[in-house]
């Protein structure tokens, strides 16, 4: 386990309630709060990852994004395989190397979009594919959170650190890819973060659906829930999801049922589809060169964004590439 801040030591849990794999060791740039991270004594603890390569079968890394880069990079060329937090990369160029270096090593390296594994999220993705095609997916999503630390200094903290979420899951729900975006991004007079913390986009997705957006991280008062609100508008009917109990459908025509698939729920079920993946070779869910689409929408909002035009996702993967 590469970084021992809360979301490690959410993941040394996960780790822990799992009969699949062990603890091999916990390495932060601050030793003590490695210490402070370990569930018992004996787990190793370490400043880098070279000191505990040899001990490892894979790495988790649950480093700030600006370290996801050079953290996974020397797992791979160590010939480690990689479970790592989003965003893939701090950018979009060294998204790109990252999945040329995964490509290189032959090692296995996922983004954990651990929101994907939520059973009533399959549910809607199980009524979605009642409803004869899909015209429009809408999101709605409001919370008020005071975390302090990184995310309140970031440029784009909504879109960014949170919104990739929500962008991964419409990928998944509509088994459709992002073509292009139209996006504004906006700080209201009262927000706390210092990037913008607020934005809508509209994105035009494979198969001509639309996927509208409307996000903000400063909304205190009748908050959504993390998973926010959804309605998918299809050819034979709706369905629709408050982010916490089962999603409803209604239908004007007949439509034969979908059986729900299952899945473990958040960390637990990116730990497991990551394992299956190691013992199978059957790649998962986010596996790298499949999450770079959605860092791509990410990154295609922010620059329609910036300029105030539509922009396409192509170009912007190709820019990354140059």
């Amino acid at each position: 386990m590469v970084g021992a801040g809360g979301m490690g030591r959410g993941w040394i849990d996960t780790v822990r309630g799992s009969d699949a794999v062990e603890l091999a060791g916990i390495i932060d740039l601050d030793r003590a709060a490695a210490e402070a991270a370990r569930p018992d004594p004996d787990v190793p603890v370490a400043t880098s990852l070279a000191e505990l390569a040899g001990t490892a079968d894979f790495v988790i890394d649950v480093t700030v994004p600006v370290a996801h880069y050079p953290v996974t990079t020397e797992a791979l060329r160590s010939g480690l395989p990689v479970l790592g937090e989003k965003p893939l990369a701090a950018t979009m160029a060294e998204a790109v190397q990252l999945v040329e270096a995964a490509h290189s090593a032959e090692e296995l390296f996922v983004v954990s979009q651990n929101r994907r594994y939520d059973p009533q999220l399959f549910a809607l993705k199980a009524a979605a594919e009642r409803l004869g095609g899909v015209g429009i997916l809408t999101h709605e999503f409001f919370k008020a959170p005071h975390f302090g630390g990184f995310r309140d200094a970031m440029d784009h903290p909504l879109v960014l650190d949170m919104a990739i979420h929500n962008f991964d899951a419409a990928r998944f729900l509509l088994d459709a890819e992002p073509v292009a975006v139209y996006c504004e991004e906006y700080n209201p007079a009262w927000s706390w973060y210092s990037g913008d913390a607020a934005s809508t986009a509209i994105f035009e997705m494979t198969g001509g659906i639309r996927f509208i957006y409307t996000g903000s991280w400063c909304s205190p008062g009748l908050e959504t829930a993390w998973n926010s609100v959804w309605r998918v508008s299809g050819r034979n009917g709706t369905a629709s999801w408050d982010g916490e109990s089962a999603p409803e459908v209604e239908l004007v025509d007949e439509s034969p049922d979908v059986p729900t698939p299952t899945c473990l729920p958040g960390l637990a079920g990116s730990l497991d589809a990551f394992v299956t993946a190691l013992r199978t070779g059957v790649a998962p869910m986010g596996e790298v060169a499949d999450n770079l689409g959605s860092l791509a929408m990410v990154h295609a909002a922010i620059e329609s964004a910036r300029t105030g035009t539509r922009v396409r996702i192509e170009d912007v993967i190709a820019a990354a590439s140059g």
